[in-house]
């Protein structure tokens, strides 16, 4: 980056060495594969401190041996992505850096680099430049860098008071698990217990696509952290095992909840464990016989209205299979009598969920978002995240979600098995029509194929993430047994026709 490039510091000042060490967990979780981190400064001025505790946060080994590299002049971890410790103190000449593969250590993952003044190359490299000097009792950092990444240096720091604002002590930051949403997780410690950090910032809604509203408005899709909030605290009074919210920073997207577990649906080679998945149908037999509140308090005067799964977001989230996944199996977009046959097709379907039973749907109760509390029983026993989106809609939907998990299969007989356990939990709960709900459960498993096979190929032509393609075989597969429903059969004959269940170019 040049000189003109970078903004304003951000001056802090460490009290402690232990100060210094939590800046360094803190800029750890902020930086991406392709940083670099100049570290300047005397000898004696905390580089290395702040080095090593990036290193061991970023490793999840708080006694990892962290030596300084002022010999071997780098060091690299095999971490995800991987991290290399430059100490350039002793180089000879700019020109070595290419000997000690600088170049390839800053594409491949991050890289933090002592004494970058003996290779201004490094500087120019540089995304955050951390400058470290005696103040007092303690140190004075002074960071410059680019205005992206000063911005995460901000939010992170943002978090870190967040945390600290709260009743009990929060410490050890770590990554957790990403998603194909922009969301972010940390676990952390909250009082020696096990918690997480949801950072989820307000969603900018994009450009309008339909009646002068953006898609995720359309769709419904959750704009901040609130409807977390609201349904994490509607779930739980009505003794469902969603986390405890114990803080929550509405305005910066903040949430601090409980760590439910570890526990997973799915074995050791990740195939659904039939038993685990049987729970997680009976337990959305539960939830969908309950009565819910259209409007849940969040905090204070504020409140959620949950959105209905209306016509309007079914028809948009289908849509997204014509945008998507049409041109990637024809190799052209679709015309416009083909776009209007689609929409004819699926509005005489969505007539039909008139009738549909209604309730509470969690949207995306599929296995990562599941968890197993083994020592726990009854509702207790399945740990429900991600529900965010949760609508008021066909109760079918959360069914289908589950017994179709678009990133593990199912086999015929374990869907057929969680189908028949739901239906029989309903019936002793009262009136239940089975076959109404079959084939609402046709229609809603279609929809969410369709919508999902539009959104990883999105996922890799828009976003850059071709990993979700290898899921695309498993939807066809749910969308192949599931269009023999009678309901279906003018969804399945155009879908035959248009060759959309066949092998899709890429997509394997």
């Amino acid at each position: 980056m040049s000189e003109n490039a970078l903004a304003a510091p951000l001056v802090l000042h460490l009290a402690d060495d232990d100060a210094t060490r939590q800046l360094g967990e803190d800029m750890v979780l902020l930086l991406r594969q392709g940083d670099v981190v100049a570290l300047s400064g005397d000898l004696g001025a905390g580089k290395s401190t702040l080095a090593r505790a990036m290193i061991q946060a970023h490793a999840n080994a708080p006694g990892l041996d962290v030596p300084s590299p002022t010999y071997t002049l780098v060091q690299t971890y095999d971490t995800a992505p991987p991290i290399a410790h430059f100490d350039l103190y002793r180089l000879s000449e700019e020109s070595e850096l290419d000997e000690l593969g600088f170049d390839e250590a800053a594409e491949a993952g991050i890289v933090l680099c002592e004494w970058p003044e003996r290779a201004p190359a490094v500087f120019l490299a540089s995304s955050l430049r951390v400058g470290l000097s005696i103040d007092g009792e303690g140190r004075r950092a002074e960071i410059s860098g680019t205005p992206q990444a000063l911005s995460r240096l901000r939010r992170t720091l943002a978090i870190r008071a967040f945390l600290d604002a709260d009743t009990q002590p929060v410490c050890q930051r770590r990554r957790f698990f990403g998603d194909a949403s922009p969301r972010r997780y940390e676990s952390v410690l909250r009082g020696g217990a096990p918690a997480l950090l949801m950072d989820a910032p307000r969603q900018t809604q994009g450009l309008p696509v339909e009646g002068g509203l953006p898609y995720a408005r359309i769709a419904h899709i959750a704009e901040d952290v609130a409807p977390f909030v609201a349904v994490a605290r509607a779930l739980r009074a009505e003794g469902f095992a969603a986390p405890e919210v114990f803080a929550a920073d509405l305005d910066q997207g903040f949430v601090l909840i409980e760590h439910l577990g570890e526990g997973t649906v799915l074995d050791a080679a990740g195939r659904p464990i039939p038993e685990r998945y049987e729970a997680a149908a009976l337990m959305l037999a539960e939830l969908h016989a309950r009565g819910w509140d259209a409007v849940l308090p969040v905090a204070g005067d504020t409140v959620h209205a949950v959105p209905d799964f209306d016509r309007r977001a079914m028809a948009i989230e289908v849509g997204l299979l014509l945008d998507w996944y049409f041109p990637r199996m024809r190799g052209a977009k679709a015309t416009d009598a083909e776009r209007s046959e689609y929409v004819a097709v699926w509005g005489d379907l969505f007539d039909t969920l008139r009738e549909a039973e209604t309730s509470l749907v969690l949207r995306d109760l599929h296995s990562p978002n599941i968890v197993w509390r083994e020592d726990r029983a009854g509702l207790d026993r399945i740990g429900l995240v991600d529900f965010q989106d949760a609508m008021i809609g066909p109760a079918a939907y959360d069914l289908a979600s589950l017994a179709q998990d678009a990133r593990v299969d199912v086999a015929p007989e374990l869907e057929m098995r969680l189908v028949a356990a739901y239906a029989a939990a309903r019936r002793a709960q009262g009136s239940f029509d089975a076959y109404a709900f079959e084939r609402d459960y046709a229609i809603m498993a279609a929809q969410r194929a369709s919508k999902i096979l539009g959104i990883f190929v999105r996922l890799d032509e828009r976003d850059g993430k071709p990993q979700y393609l290898r899921h695309i075989p498993r939807l066809k597969d749910y969308l192949a047994r599931t269009l023999d429903h009678p309901a279906l059969a003018a969804l399945k004959t155009l879908y035959s026709r248009w060759g959309l269940i066949g092998d899709a170019p890429g997509a394997r």
